[in-house]
């Protein structure tokens, strides 16, 4: 019988080693699955050209300067860029009123009312920008900026160039397919519009 307990206690502890054993490795288990599936979540792989291409999250915070440029970049092209098309006007002038507040409409309504536009269209004139710089302060919010462009504007017999500087403030809105970028232009104005050249067309 004494023989019989030791071996019973013997078998006790044994079978509470093995099932504390277990116990440690499931939770290490689960630890670094964890750990992995999160790791995982920060990368993503993108095909390109056949090959697989890993690319890397990073917080909003990181690309702050990158996104805020290019939502700026990308206001002055549409509002900037027009065409002897009534169509190609608005297309371009929508999209861009979706990147910036009410002070870009005032703009866009004022031009309208002084036949900018429809003279654009008369004349046959097309017109381009050339974004060279945009500074932004990001140690301030709302982030202020400032853009510096060349415009362009071929008409039937000549091509003027004019140097441009606008600055407004960025403000953080949520991200949409009319504005990726997450941003708002606000109290948008234009600093400096003066004619730098002017050549004949051949």
């Amino acid at each position: 019988m004494k023989n019989i307990d030791t071996a019973f206690r013997h078998v006790r502890g044994f079978t509470m080693l093995v099932v504390a054993g277990c116990i440690v490795i499931c939770c290490f288990a689960l630890y670094k699955s964890f750990s992995l599936v999160s790791q995982m979540q920060d990368k993503v792989y993108i095909l390109a050209n056949g090959k697989a291409l890993e690319a890397y999250a990073s917080d909003r915070k990181d690309n702050i300067p990158v996104e805020a440029r290019d939502h700026v970049k990308t206001f002055h092209k549409l509002f900037f860029t027009l065409d002897p098309d009534d169509k190609v006007i608005k297309s371009n002038v929508t999209k861009a009123l979706y990147l910036a507040d009410d002070s870009a409409k005032r703009i866009y309504d004022d031009l309208k009312e002084n036949g900018y536009y429809s003279g654009i269209i008369s004349g046959n004139i097309s017109q381009t920008i050339q974004v060279d710089s945009i500074t932004i302060d990001i140690n301030t919010y709302p982030y202020q900026f400032r853009c510096y462009a060349i415009q362009n504007i071929t008409r039937t017999t000549s091509i003027a160039h004019r140097n441009l500087i606008t600055e407004g403030n960025l403000r953080n809105v949520s991200r949409s397919d009319n504005n990726p970028h997450g941003f708002l232009i606000e109290r948008w104005n234009t600093i400096e519009n003066r004619d730098l050249s002017t050549e004949n067309r051949k």
